[in-house]
């Protein structure tokens, strides 16, 4: 099967243990997913990502790794795995996994062995500090909270390094040896006949000297100190070396880079076509929060959704827009199994999210890019309500609803405000039917929360849902005009999002109402000729040549 280019990719996010159960034990798998490969062909992507699929104690979901070899038993079988990734192919779709190279899980053998004996032969496989006494080697600050020190648990002064769960120790990329084992973990499964992957955090891969502290005059708590475990210039190094040697192997494979923290520049660096590097990279940078919300000051902020500044995003959109053009193809993204699902930070009436639902996929999609939707988002999910505060695996939102508790307000009020503001209620369960457990399973979900009963199987027997209106912009996604042609922003009207597209002799104009106002635009000149490809509650006058866009409402026209 030839593979696809960089510009005709759609890629479409699974998070395996909320996708579908085939085994009838609450839990998504492998075999799940294949009993749903026909949905997702008909809707029009071509690219699955799988969230972690190994051998893990699931300290982080999967992404705690204890066995880079199998796949965990809780999603299926290596033979299940093959069976998947022949039925993906049959389909004319590929499969990219995600796989976790900065730190495994603190159960995987080569950290079991190190802690045991600090003469290990695998003690250098991982990144240690010298404490004196209980002070620490310095005060950075973990992801997860904390500090990035533990002791070692073979009782030297010397303490591991974890940026993220302290049972998730990093690896030590200075090591040769160390890159190469994640070379032989990854040929392994290209050797599976798999097309590609998402390389989680690998822009942590290389740490600055451990003497360094984070200067701060208020706090003697561990501080965040991306500017010594972030991007720093050796990454471009390990990621050049490791992708160069996997070409080798397979030249055509697809490399997704997560890097969350990366600005312009960086992304430039990370997906430079003249170097082995990655076809296209996720940053966390498009999205700002309002900075005029208003939150309640009785319960802690972060417990609270944050609204999205779509002004902001349009500003920010269209500088990555137009800097990338003609160099990468950047990722074409709304929500992700680590962000709260994009209508919740939209926050629209709950009567207007189907409309809003279908404005963020024309203005996202049809733009120049990498096109990666989050399951379910095809729908209009949003977060599901978590019954339990135990499953958010976050101290913090046990801290949230304590204090909500004591200042007076209900369970479930606590309770939609952390689903919607968490990344836990954005893994709940796909929702296939409006029956038990959303169709996803026979027994109760791993996931104890409750969706907003958007479904596949109401959705199919509606021509105006929000999935058959994907549907029609993933087809429109397939045609040149949209894979490979220029864009070129229309900045006159700061609440509506305009773009032309341009190949050989067709354009297309598109326009989004950001707003929950009505918008005036005017058609272009010479607009005789032009055909409305795809609408959502607008009205065109053609004898005024203006077109009104209802509140969250889009066109998409072309000649």
């Amino acid at each position: 099967m030839k593979a696809f280019s960089n510009g005709e990719r759609i890629i479409y996010q699974i998070y395996p243990k909320s996708f579908m159960d085939s085994n009838h034990d609450g839990i998504g798998d492998l075999n799940g997913i294949i009993t749903r490969l026909d949905y997702l062909k008909a809707l029009g992507v071509n690219t699955l990502w799988l969230n972690p699929i190994f051998v893990s104690p699931q300290i982080d979901n999967g992404y705690d790794v204890s066995n880079y070899f199998m796949v965990d038993p809780i999603l299926g079988t290596m033979e299940d795995f093959d069976n998947l990734v022949a039925a993906v192919h049959n389909k004319g779709m590929e499969l990219i996994l995600d796989f976790v190279l900065n730190h495994t899980s603190d159960q995987h053998p080569w950290f079991k062995d190190a802690a045991a004996n600090p003469h290990s032969i695998y003690r250098d496989y991982y990144l240690w500090g010298k404490g004196k006494g209980n002070q620490l080697p310095n005060n950075w600050a973990s992801f997860f909270g904390g500090s990035v020190w533990e002791k070692d648990p073979a009782g030297t002064d010397d303490y591991y390094f974890h940026l993220f769960a302290k049972e998730m120790p990093d690896l030590n990329w200075a090591n040769q040896e160390v890159r190469q084992a994640m070379v032989d973990v990854a040929k392994f499964w290209l050797q599976h006949d798999i097309d590609g992957f998402r390389l989680d955090a690998f822009i942590h891969t290389a740490k600055a000297n451990f003497e360094q502290n984070v200067f701060s005059k208020d706090s003697t708590e561990p501080q965040l100190a991306e500017e010594f475990y972030a991007n720093l210039p050796q990454v471009q190094n390990y990621l050049s070396e490791f992708i160069q040697e996997l070409r080798k192997l397979k030249s055509d494979i697809f490399i997704l880079g997560e890097a969350a923290s990366a600005d312009i520049d960086l992304v430039e660096s990370y997906t430079d076509p003249q170097r082995s590097m990655c076809d296209s990279v996720v940053t966390f940078r498009y999205f700002s929060d309002d900075q005029d919300q208003q939150f309640s000051t009785a319960i802690p902020e972060q417990g609270q959704p944050h609204k999205l500044d779509l002004v902001k995003f349009k500003q920010t959109m269209v500088k990555w827009q137009t800097v990338l053009q003609g160099w990468s193809y950047p990722t074409l993204y709304w929500s992700n199994h680590d962000l709260p699902r994009i209508l919740d930070k939209l926050m629209v009436a709950s009567d207007q999210q189907n409309n809003a639902a279908k404005m963020l996929a024309v203005l996202m999609y049809l733009q120049r890019g990498i096109p990666c939707i989050y399951y379910g988002e095809e729908l209009g999910m949003t977060a599901g309500i978590l019954t339990d505060p135990a499953e958010f695996e976050d101290p913090n939102a046990l801290e949230f609803m304590k204090i909500g508790t004591e200042k007076g307000f209900e369970h479930i009020e606590l309770l939609k405000s952390l689903s919607a503001s968490h990344k836990m209620g954005a893994r709940s369960v796909m929702q296939w039917t409006d029956g038990v457990s959303a169709g996803f399973s026979d027994q109760d979900p791993w996931l104890s929360a409750k969706g907003n009963g958007a479904n596949v199987l109401l959705e199919k027997q509606d021509p105006n849902s929000v999935l058959a209106f994907y549907a029609k912009v993933l087809s429109l996604k397939q045609k040149q005009l949209y894979t490979v042609g220029q864009i070129v922003f229309d900045l006159s009207n700061r609440d509506v999002y305009a773009y032309k597209r341009s190949f050989d002799t067709h354009q297309a104009y598109i326009f989004c109402n950001l707003s929950a106002k009505e918008q005036e635009v005017s058609l272009p000149a010479d607009c005789s000729d032009l055909r409305i490809q795809l609408k959502s509650q607008v009205k065109v006058d053609h004898t005024t040549a203006k077109i009104k866009l209802d509140p969250y409402g889009t066109i998409v026209l072309e000649r």
